[in-house]
This record gives structure tokens, sequence and C-alpha cells, in this order.
């Protein structure tokens, strides 16, 4: 019989933030979108929430939060599936996003790569 293949590396769960924190930091990310891992460490940092802005980081990329654009697209699921109401924050940093989507459109031009400043 074969050998079975085995993948050694385990996950090391004693390195993981405490379920809590981790709650804290999601919540709070989706709150205040556009504050970065350092701000957002400080911030829970006010609250007694300890977590350093690498293990905010490191929250994000496990729930796939480590841009705002995911967080935006994180509160808009959030938004539909629980009928939340946004804070002034929030609507702002997603008007902002879609005013940004509207201006990365697609432009007229004589030919591709062709393009006039006026």
């Amino acid at each position: 019989m074969g050998r079975i293949h085995k993948n050694r590396r385990k996950p090391n769960h004693k390195n993981r933030v405490d379920e809590v924190v981790g709650k804290a930091v999601l919540d709070y990310s989706l709150e205040e979108l556009t504050h970065g891992q350092t701000r957002t460490s400080n911030e829970l940092r006010k609250q007694t929430i300890f977590v350093s802005p690498s293990g905010v980081r490191s929250i994000w990329l496990r729930h796939g939060l480590a841009n705002m654009n995911q967080r935006l697209l994180a509160l808009e699921r959030k938004v539909a599936k629980e009928g939340i109401i946004l804070t002034e924050s929030q609507v702002a940093a997603l008007e902002k996003k879609k005013d940004d989507e509207e201006a990365c459109g697609e432009i007229e031009t004589v030919h591709p790569g062709h393009y006039d400043c006026f």
C-alpha cells in the first residue's frame, strides 16, 4: 500500500486572538471602514480591548476584510442580510466608493490608448 500524504503543518491556535477580541475587531472594522489596522488597534485599546496592529491584520485576512473595498462589500452584505441602519461615516464611505467607481468608468477616445487632456 502507498503512503498516506499528510500535511505536517497544523494551525497553531495558541497564536490566535481570543474570539471576543476577534469579534470586537470585526464589529469595529465594519463601523469605521476607513480606519487602518494601527488606528483600529489604538481605538480598541481605548475600550480596553488589547490587540496589536498585526493581530488586527491577521483577523482581517482570515475573514476577507484586508482592504477597505472588502470591508465595504462586507458592510453591504450585512445591510442586505440584517437591515441595519448605517452611521454617517458608513454612508459617506459607501457614497465615496460609488463615486470612485463612476469616476473609473470607460471614456470615449479616438482610438485605444489615446487620451486628450482639455
